[in-house]
């Protein structure tokens, strides 16, 4: 299995598949401790019991991972690759499922140029407004303020979007990697 960064496409898959190994590796610990305690003693009242009943809090913990992560697939790689080839000049970051107190928000893709954030989700249930006023708002937390964000729940309109925005980047040349970067952390920090 190959490691996947988070921002990167794949990334979603990739800690699907680590949340249930670890999950199920957790509960096969507490299976294993619960089991060595009762043939040792002939009961279920004993030490390891209780070591076993403990061990199930970060098992618990794994499968609320899995649980959240599992409705939402990575994007495809195919889409990924199309987009990697026409934002060459852009910051990109993928598979991201942003969380705020009262939804959660898939993304399949996030573009960033200059003072410029456009986001692709191909889930329809997705407010797409709302999405784009929290991201606004926890960069405006940031100190990061005057940006324009935008999602979009359409592939083609984005794509055109993006390339759009590569080739001013290209004419344009100006640095702005650094500020581009660190909102891309923002964002990955308020994603799953």
């Amino acid at each position: 299995m190959k490691k996947a960064a988070k921002g990167t496409p794949g990334y979603l898959d990739y800690k699907k598949k680590v949340e249930i190994i670890r999950t199920v590796i957790y509960f096969g610990i507490v299976a294993a401790i619960f089991f060595l305690g009762y043939f040792q003693t002939g009961t279920r009242l004993n030490l390891l019991t209780v070591v076993a009943i403990l061990g199930c809090l970060p098992s618990a913990k794994a499968l609320v991972g899995v649980i959240a992560r599992f409705p939402y697939p990575s994007i495809d790689r195919k889409k990924a690759e199309e987009i990697d080839a026409k934002t060459g000049h852009l910051t990109v970051c993928y598979d991201m499922v942003i969380t705020s107190r009262e939804k959660i928000m898939p993304v399949d893709c996030i573009v960033i140029s200059g003072h410029n954030i456009f986001g692709y989700t191909h889930y329809e249930k997705v407010d797409v407004n709302e999405l784009a006023r929290h991201i606004k708002s926890i960069l405006a937390q940031n100190q990061i303020t005057g940006l324009t964000v935008k999602i979009l729940n359409q592939y083609k309109p984005f794509l055109a979007r993006a390339e759009g925005l590569n080739n001013i980047a290209a004419v344009e040349k100006e640095d702005t990697k650094e500020r581009e970067e660190q909102i891309r952390s923002i964002i990955l920090n308020i994603s799953m």
